[in-house]
C-alpha cells in the first residue's frame, strides 16, 4: 500500500448547499477531485401536524466540492446516494438539515425523522396530488388573442 494524494480520495466533506431557501440541500464530497452529490432536501407535510423527510433518492452531481464556489448540475446515481446515506455523519447531517428545514417550512408540526431508503427496493414511488384543468396553462392561440385585445383597448373577456 502506498499513500493516496488528497486529490485521489474522497475527502467525504459535509455541508449545507442552499437551493432555494436555507436547509434545503446537503453537499457531500463523495468523489476525489471535489466530486459529489448535492442531495436535494424535501419535506412531507401530508399527515396533518407532522413533518417529515421526502426522500428523493436522484441526488445532483456535486462539482467543486471542496472548493470555494461548490455548485450542482446533471443527476448523480443512485448508487452513490444509497452509499453516502449508509454514512453516519450523513445520516446525523440530513437529520439535522431536515429538521431545520421542517422548522422553517411548518413550524407548528412535530419533527418526526425517517430513515433514508438505503438500496432501490427500499425507495417508494411518491405520488403527487393530481393536476387539474385549472391548473393548466390556456392555450398559445388563447393567449395570442388576449394580448391583440389588450394592445387594440378592448376590455378583456372575463
Amino acid at each position: 500500500m502506498g499513500c493516496v494524494p488528497a486529490h485521489r480520495s474522497a475527502s467525504w466533506a459535509l455541508y449545507p448547499l442552499q437551493r432555494n431557501q436555507p436547509h434545503d440541500g446537503l453537499a457531500v464530497v463523495s468523489q476525489p477531485d471535489g466530486y459529489g452529490l448535492h442531495i436535494w432536501l424535501e419535506t412531507d407535510t401530508s399527515q396533518q401536524g407532522v413533518c417529515r423527510p421526502r426522500w428523493l433518492v436522484d441526488p445532483a452531481r456535486l462539482f467543486n466540492g471542496n472548493g470555494s464556489a461548490p455548485f450542482s448540475s446533471g443527476l448523480a446515481t443512485r448508487a452513490e446516494f444509497f452509499e453516502a446515506v449508509s454514512r453516519k455523519d450523513v445520516q446525523r447531517m440530513l437529520k439535522s438539515e431536515l429538521e431545520a428545514l421542517c422548522k422553517a417550512r411548518a413550524p407548528k408540526a412535530q419533527w418526526q425523522w425517517s430513515e433514508p431508503p438505503r438500496k432501490p427496493a427500499d425507495v417508494k414511488v411518491q405520488t403527487f396530488p393530481l393536476v387539474e384543468e385549472q391548473d393548466l396553462l390556456p392555450s398559445p392561440y388563447e393567449v395570442r388573442q388576449q394580448e391583440e385585445e389588450l394592445m387594440n383597448g378592448a376590455p378583456p373577456a372575463s
